[in-house]
C-alpha cells in the first residue's frame, strides 16, 4: 500500500503568453516521461530519478490568435505523437523525437537521458458544424482518438488526422435521482442494436446532454462516457478498439445523477465515480457493475461545502489504491478497502483552517492543494503522485510515496521486519531497543541506485537480519546487524540480472531473473554471504513467466498462468559458508493444473500442517532423505478480486473462505522463536471489514473464523492506519498512518509515516481458554508479561468475556433453552479470572472492568473474580491505595454503606500517612456524602453508580464539598466526627513538625478548614517559642529558592493574615520579602518593629535580610511622629 513521506517537490513550468488565462490542459506519464500541455505551449520532462525538462514547444502569438489556445490533448501510447485540439477547433498533431544530445546530470556514471524535440506534424481545422460546442477530454488507442462534444456526439479521428466519422449514444438512462439521495439499486439500461445511431440518421435521438468525460480501458474493452446530467454509460467495444465504431454498444447506465468524473482500474475491474456531493462511489465491473463501497471525508468533519465536488480520480499502477482531488480544496489517497492513506487537508481543530474559502493574508501553515485539485497523475511505479492545483499554471507538485509490501506476486514475505520502500530508500520499522515503534530511513548506495533506479522488490530474511533489495537490474543485500551493504563485485554480472521477484530460502536469496535476449525466466540461488557468479548455487529454468511464488522451509512453490502449480524440494549438500563449496539440487515433488473460471491468483502461501513441534522438528530433519515427509498439503490463495480460499494440494479442491481481502499473513509455522505469541493462529487477513484472525480447529471444520470487527470492536484498525505486518514476539499487528509536521522554513508540511501497534493478545488468550488450554494460555500470558500493553490486554480480555457472559445471561432469561450456553459463558469467565489471578495486575484489572460496566452487574463479576472486601484488603496490605480506593464504591454497592465507610476510613488514615492528599480528598468527599445518604432512611444504594465512580476518581466540574463548620461538621454524627478527628490529628501532626509544604498540600487536597484550625491551635501546636528559633526552622522547611515553596508560603501567609497570627505573619512575610505586609504590621506596633530589627541585626544567620531592614526603616521613618 502507499504512504506519503517527505516534503512535496515543485516542478516549475514556463509562463505562457497569456498568463491571466493559463491553466494546465493535460498531464500524462508514459515510459518515464511526463508531458504537460498548457494553453500556449507543451513541455516534456523526465520523471525518472532526475526531474529534467527534455523538450518543449511554444506556439507563437499569431498561431494562438488565429487557431485558438490549446483546449484538449492526448498522448499516443508509444509516446511518438501528441494530438491537441484548440478552442477554435483546430487539430494539431506533434511528433516527439529523441535527439542525440545526451544530458549529464552529475556523478561518475553516464546518464541515459537525451534531449527531445517536439515538432508540429499536422495542423488542420476540425469539420464541426457548430462552433459553439465544447469538448470533453480525449482518449486514444494506437490507431485512433475519440472525443465527445457538448451536443452529445462522439467523434473518431485517426492519428494521421483523418476524421473517421461521428456517432451518438442513444440516451435512455434511469430517471435522475436527486443529489444526496442514496442509491439502493441500479438496473441495466437498454441494450439493443439501435443503441448506436449514425449522426446523419439520428434526428429523432432524445440525447441532449453534453459529453464531459471519456475513459477508455482497452484490456476490459470498455468505454465509459460521462454526461453533464450526471449519468454514466458503460459501453462495450470490439477487440479492434476505436476503429470499429459500430461495435460500441451501451451495456449499463450508472450513477446517481450527480457524477462529476470517473476512472477505471482495469486490473482490479473497478470503476470509481466521483460525484458532485464530494463522494466517490466504487463499482465492481466483474459483478455487473454493482456498487460496493463509497469513500468521503464526511467522517473527518469535512462536507462538500469544504471540499467541493470531486474533480479528478487517479488509480495507482497496481490498482490497489486511488487518489482523489476535490474542486475547492484537498487531495487524498485511499485503499480499495476504504483506508485513508494520505490527506493534505489538516484535521479540524488542530490550528487549521476548516473552510475552503481562505483569505490570502491569513496567518497559517501552508496546506498543499489549498485551492483545489485539477489534475492528478501517478508515475508508472507508483512512487510519485503529480498534482496540479486548480487555476495554477506555474508549477506541478510531486508527492513522494513509499509502498508497503502487499505480499503479492513473485516476491515473498516475512514477519520479522516491516518495511516501506520508496524509489531510492527503505523505511524500516524499528522495535528492538524500545517499546516505541520508530521509522528508520535507509538510503540505498548511490553507486547502485543511480544505475538501477528505482527500487522494485524488497524482501526480509526469515531471521530478520538481512534485506534483499532489487532495482531495475541486479540486487544488493543489507546486513541490519552490522549496517553494511553487500553488492556484486562485477557490475557486468549485476546488469545481466533483471529481477522480477525475490524470495528467501533460509540463508539463500532466490532471484526470479528475466532473460531479455531469449524472453525466458529462470531462478538463481545465491548465498547471502557472497553475491557473485562463482558462488551461484543453482540455476533453474522456468517454463514461463511465474505468476506467484512462495517458500516454506525446503519447499518452493511456482505458479504459472492460468493456474499451474509446481512444487519443488530443495536439497542442500554441504555447509553454507565461504570456506565450503555447497551444492543445491531442485526436485519436483508435485504438479497441479487447476481449471477454474475465477480470477487469477495474486498471492499464494503454504499452510503448514498443525503438528506438535517435536513432529515438525523430526520431519524437518528427515526431509533430506524423503522430500515428501513434512511437505505442506495446503496453501492459501488470494485472488485479484479479493477472494481468499484454501487449496488442497493433494486433490486440487479449493474451498472459498471469505472475500474483500487485501492482504493476509500466514502465521503458523513461520517463526522459530521461543517467544512466539501467535503460534496458535493459522493466519490473519485484512480488508474493508478490518482485521480477521483464523484459528486451526480440529474436526470436520478445518478452520474456525473469528472476526475482530464483530467480537472485538476495539481491535478494528482505525481507517487511517494500514497494517504492515506482525511482531510475533510481541503479539501485535504493526500498522502505519500519516502524520504531518510543519516548519516555518518550508512552504509545505513534511509527510511522516508513523508506525502504530495494535495488540491481539487478548483474542489469543480468549481463544485458548475457550478450548480449555489453560496451561498454554498461562504460558502465553507469562511470555507477554513484560510487554507495555500487557495490563491493557488483560483488562480487555476480562471485559469481552464478561460482556459476552452478560449477553448470554440475558438471553438465558428470555429463553430457558439457552441455560447450557449461559453456563459455558460463566465457566469461561471463571477461567479468565483464574488466569489473570496469576499476575499482580489482577486487582487493577478487575476494578477497571467494573468501572466500564453497569453497577447492576457487579455481583456477577465479583462472584467469579472474588469478594470485593477481600480484594480491597489485598490492595490495602500491598499498599496499593489508589486501586483500593476504586473498590470502595463496589463495596458500597455489594456489601452496604456501613462496610464501605469502615474501609474508606482505614484507607483515609493510610493515605494521610503516605501523604497521598489528592486521594485522601476524594475519600473525604465520598465519606461525607456516603454518611449523609446513610443517615437518611430513604437512602438508595443505586445512587452509587459508575457515573459517580468517575466523579469520585477523577477531577470534575462539580463543586467540591468543604469541611467547614457551616456544612459538614454541623452534622455531629459519629461518622462525620471520625472523619474530622482523623483530619485534625493529621493537621496537628504536620503543624507540630512544621511540615508546612505537606500541610498546604493536605489543605488543598482535602479542603480542610485551616482558618478554624489555626484559631483553635493558636497556643497549641501552631505556637512558636521564639521568633529567632521559629524563623530559622521555618526557613529550613520552606526553601525560598524553590518556586513551589514560595507558593506554599504565600498560601500560608494569606491564612495567617485572616486570623491575625502576628508571629507567623512576620516570619512568612520576611521569608517572602513582602515589605508592604511588614510595613502595614509595624506601623501600628513600633515595639514589635524594634524587637524585629534587633533580632535580625544581632543574629549573624539573618544578615541576608539587612537590606530588607533598611527598606523598612526608611519607610517607617517617613511616618509622622516616628522620631518620638
Amino acid at each position: 500500500m502507499y504512504m506519503a513521506y517527505g516534503w512535496p517537490q515543485v516542478i516549475p513550468l514556463e509562463v505562457g503568453l497569456c498568463p491571466a488565462s493559463e491553466h494546465i490542459v493535460y498531464l500524462k506519464i508514459i515510459n518515464r516521461l511526463l508531458l504537460v500541455v498548457a494553453p500556449t505551449h507543451l513541455e516534456l520532462w523526465s520523471c525518472s530519478q532526475h526531474k529534467v525538462r527534455l523538450g518543449k514547444y511554444k506556439r507563437d502569438l499569431d498561431s494562438i490568435q488565429r487557431e485558438g489556445e490549446n483546449s484538449q490533448a492526448v498522448w499516443s501510447p508509444d509516446t511518438k505523437l501528441i494530438a491537441v485540439l484548440t478552442s477554435s477547433f483546430f487539430l494539431h498533431i506533434f511528433k516527439v523525437q529523441n535527439s542525440e544530445k545526451k544530458l549529464q546530470v552529475g556523478g561518475k556514471q553516464p546518464s541515459s537521458l537525451f534531449l527531445a524535440t517536439v515538432s508540429l506534424l499536422l495542423s488542420e481545422e476540425v469539420p464541426f458544424s457548430d462552433r459553439n460546442l465544447t469538448m470533453s477530454n480525449i482518449v486514444s488507442d494506437n490507431k485512433h482518438i475519440l472525443l465527445g462534444l457538448s451536443n452529445g456526439s462522439l467523434h473518431v479521428i485517426s492519428w494521421k488526422g483523418e476524421f473517421c466519422g461521428a456517432f451518438r449514444l442513444h440516451s435512455r438512462p434511469l430517471p435522475t435521482i436527486p443529489v444526496g439521495e442514496p442509491v439502493h439499486s441500479l438496473e441495466n439500461g437498454p441494450h439493443s442494436e439501435g443503441s448506436l445511431v449514425a449522426l446523419t440518421s439520428n434526428h429523432n435521438s432524445t440525447s441532449s446532454s453534453a459529453v464531459i468525460q471519456l475513459e477508455l480501458s482497452l484490456s476490459l474493452r470498455l468505454l465509459v462516457v460521462l454526461f453533464s446530467d450526471g449519468q454514466v454509460a458503460l459501453c462495450s467495444m470490439s477487440k479492434k478498439g476505436l476503429k470499429q465504431v459500430e461495435s460500441i454498444e451501451v451495456e449499463t447506465w450508472l450513477g446517481s445523477g450527480d457524477a462529476a468524473c470517473a476512472s477505471v482500474a482495469s486490473d482490479q475491474q473497478i470503476l470509481a465515480i466521483g460525484t458532485k456531493r464530494g463522494v466517490v462511489e466504487l463499482y465492481d465491473l466483474a459483478e455487473s457493475a454493482s456498487p460496493f463501497r463509497t469513500v468521503s471525508l464526511y467522517d473527518w468533519g469535512y462536507s462538500v461545502e469544504d471540499t467541493g465536488p470531486v474533480s479528478y480520480i487517479a488509480w495507482t499502477p497496481d490498482n490497489s489504491a486511488f487518489a482523489i482531488g476535490w474542486k475547492l480544496r484537498g487531495l487524498t489517497v485511499w485503499s480499495v478497502s476504504g483506508c485513508r492513506l494520505m490527506c493534505t487537508i489538516r484535521q479540524i481543530g488542530i490550528s487549521s483552517v476548516s473552510s475552503p474559502m481562505v483569505k490570502p493574508n491569513q496567518d497559517f501553515k501552508y496546506e498543499p492543494m489549498m485551492g483545489g485539485t485539477s489534475l492528478l497523475q501517478w508515475d508508472e511505479y507508483g512512487y510519485r503522485l503529480y498534482a496540479i492545483e486548480e487555476g495554477s499554471s506555474e508549477r506541478i507538485l510531486s508527492f513522494s510515496f513509499g509502498k508497503c509490501c502487499l505480499n503479492r506476486g513473485v516476491s515473498g514475505t516475512t514477519y520479522s521486519r516491516q518495511v516501506v520502500y520508496g524509489e531510492d530508500r527503505l523505511l524500516v520499522v524499528q522495535s528492538e531497543d524500545t517499546d516505541e515503534l520508530k521509522m528508520l530511513h535507509l538510503n540505498l548506495p548511490v553507486s547502485y541506485i543511480s544505475q538501477n533506479w528505482p527500487v522494485l522488490h524488497v524482501v526480509t530474511s526469515n531471521d530478520g537480519l538481512y534485506l534483499a533489495v532489487a532495482g531495475f537490474h541486479g540486487l544488493i543485500l543489507y546486513d541490519l546487524r552490522n549496517k553494511k551493504w553487500r553488492v556484486f563485485g562485477d557490475v557486468t554480472q549485476e546488469q545481466n540480472i533483471q529481477c522480477k521477484g525475490l524470495l528467501w530460502l533460509g540463508k539463500i536469496v532466490v532471484v526470479c531473473n528475466y532473460i531479455d535476449s531469449s524472453n525466458t525466466y529462470e531462478l538463481l540461488f545465491y548465498p547471502r554471504y557472497h553475491l557473485d557468479q562463482s558462488s551461484l548455487l543453482c540455476r533453474k529454468s522456468l517454463l514461463g513467466e511465474p505468476m506467484v511464488m512462495d517458500v516454506f522451509q525446503d519447499y518452493l512453490l511456482v505458479t504459472y498462468r492460468p493456474f499451474d502449480v509446481h512444487i519443488f524440494h530443495v536439497k542442500i549438500s554441504g555447509e553454507l559458508s565461504p570456506s565450503n563449496t555447497p551444492t543445491l539440487e531442485l526436485s519436483t515433488v508435485r504438479e497441479l493444473s487447476i481449471m477454474t473460471a475465477k480470477s487469477h491468483p495474486a498471492a499464494m502461501r503454504f499452510i503448514p500442517d498443525q503438528l506438535p513441534k517435536e513432529c515438525i522438528l523430526k520431519n524437518h530433519l528427515s526431509s533430506s532423505s524423503d522430500p515428501f515427509v513434512g511437505q505442506p498439503t495446503r496453501c492459501l490463495v488470494l485472488r485479484t478480486n479479493g477472494e481468499l480460499s484454501l487449496l488442497d494440494l493433494d486433490d486440487g479442491r479449493e474451498r472459498e473462505l471469505t472475500d474483500s481481502v487485501e492482504l493476509f499473513w500466514v502465521t503458523c509455522g513461520q517463526s522459530d522463536e521461543k517467544a512466539n505469541l501467535i503460534e496458535e493462529v493459522a493466519w490473519l487477513d485484512y480488508g474493508h471489514r478490518g482485521m480477521q484472525v483464523w484459528y486451526p480447529s480440529p474436526g470436520v471444520d478445518a478452520f474456525k473464523q473469528e472476526d475482530f470487527l464483530q467480537l472485538d470492536p476495539e481491535l478494528e484498525f482505525d481507517r487511517e492506519v494500514y497494517p504492515l505486518g506482525l511482531l510475533s514476539n510481541a503479539g501485535v499487528v504493526v500498522g502505519v498512518s500519516q502524520r504531518m509536521s510543519f516548519s516555518a522554513s518550508t512552504e509545505f508540511p513534511c509527510f511522516e509515516p508513523s508506525p502504530q501497534a495494535q495488540t491481539i493478545l487478548h483474542c489469543l488468550l480468549r481463544h485458548l481458554l475457550q478450548r480449555d488450554k489453560k496451561e498454554e494460555a498461562l504460558r502465553l500470558a507469562r511470555l507477554s508479561a513484560e510487554k507495555p500493553h500487557f495490563s491493557h490486554c488483560l483488562e480487555w480480555l476480562l471485559f469481552t468475556v464478561f460482556d459476552a457472559a452478560e449477553i448470554s445471561r440475558k438471553n438465558a432469561n428470555k429463553n430457558q433453552n439457552s441455560v447450557p450456553k449461559n453456563a459455558t459463558s460463566f465457566s469461561l469467565l471463571e477461567k479468565t479470572c483464574d488466569l489473570i489471578r496469576n499476575f499482580p495486575e489482577y486487582l487493577d484489572v478487575v476494578v477497571s472492568v467494573a468501572r466500564k460496566t453497569d453497577g447492576r452487574h457487579w455481583a456477577d463479576l465479583f462472584a467469579s473474580a472474588g469478594r470485593s472486601t477481600e480484594l480491597f484488603e489485598e490492595c490495602f496490605q500491598r499498599r496499593w491505595y489508589r486501586t483500593g480506593a476504586c473498590y470502595i464504591l463496589v463495596i458500597a454497592k455489594l456489601e452496604g454503606p456501613a462496610v464501605s465507610q469502615y474501609c474508606a476510613l482505614r484507607l483515609l488514615q493510610a493515605t494521610l500517612d503516605e501523604s497521598l492528599y489528592e486521594l485522601a480528598g476524594e475519600l473525604v468527599r465520598f465519606l461525607l456524602r456516603s454518611g449523609r445518604e446513610y443517615e437518611h432512611a430513604n437512602s438508595d444504594s443505586d445512587k452509587l453508580s459508575p457515573r459517580f465512580l468517575g466523579y469520585f476518581l477523577f477531577r470534575s466540574s462539580y463543586k467540591k464539598p468543604s469541611l467547614d463548620s457551616s456544612t459538614s461538621f454541623k452534622e455531629q454524627s459519629a461518622h462525620v466526627t471520625s472523619v474530622k478527628n482523623i483530619l485534625e490529628n493529621h493537621a496537628s501532626y504536620l503543624m507540630s513538625g512544621k511540615e508546612l509544604s505537606k500541610l498546604v498540600a493536605f489543605v488543598k487536597g482535602t479542603q480542610f478548614d485551616l482558618v478554624e484550625f489555626l484559631q483553635r491551635e493558636r497556643y497549641g501546636c501552631a505556637h512558636l517559642e521564639s521568633f529567632a528559633s521559629g524563623f530559622e526552622l521555618i526557613g529550613q522547611k520552606l526553601q525560598m529558592n524553590n518556586l513551589q515553596s514560595r507558593l506554599d508560603a504565600e498560601f500560608l501567609l494569606a491564612h495567617m493574615c485572616s486570623v491575625k497570627f502576628k508571629e507567623w505573619i512576620v516570619i512568612l512575610a520576611t521569608l517572602l520579602r513582602r515589605s508592604e505586609v511588614l510595613f502595614d504590621l509595624f506601623r501600628h506596633d513600633m515595639q514589635l518593629w524594634k524587637a524585629y530589627m534587633t533580632t535580625l541585626q544581632l543574629q549573624p544567620a539573618f544578615a541576608e535580610y539587612h537590606d530588607l531592614l533598611k527598606v523598612l526603616e526608611k519607610e517607617l521613618s517617613s511616618l509622622p511622629g516616628s522620631e518620638k
